[in-house]
């Protein structure tokens, strides 16, 4: 495992490999999402950084008919709608994202507690794309 790494970039760097990473607190075992330098609980700087298996469950959503800038660049709006949900984690925690591959003209068939994976949307013009934490159903 590489070393705990503190910054965001390092989050978003693994997204871009898709891989999806954390911090485990070597004293108490407590698993955060982004990875922690501090244990949120214990307080302790013994963390590890560990890869997620990418599987969870959906804890929550909202379907978004009104999208940011951003969105609307990438081509939502009230007639392309798009989710966003709390996904619980595997190993515990819960991250927030875009929840793909869904049927959103009826979210009456989105279900609190179905399975969903880890994987990427790719946004922005062709030169400056990004990988983007999403989840689909499993």
């Amino acid at each position: 495992m590489a070393e705990c790494n503190l910054e965001s970039k390092a989050f978003y760097n693994a997204i871009h490999q898709d891989v999806l990473i954390g911090s485990r607190c070597k004293d108490c075992g407590h698993v955060s999402i982004p990875q922690r330098l501090i244990c949120r609980v214990c307080h302790s700087d013994q963390a590890e950084q560990i890869e997620f298996s990418g599987f969870g469950t959906l804890a929550t959503f909202t379907v978004i008919y009104v999208p940011p800038t951003e969105m609307v660049e990438a081509g939502y709006n009230a007639k392309n709608p798009y989710c966003v949900g709390i996904v619980a984690l595997e190993e515990g925690p819960r991250i927030s994202a875009q929840i793909v591959g869904l049927d959103l003209a009826d979210p009456g068939k989105i279900k609190i507690g179905m399975p969903v994976r880890k994987t990427v949307v790719e946004r922005g013009p062709e030169d400056k794309r990004k990988k983007v934490l999403a989840f689909e159903p499993a």
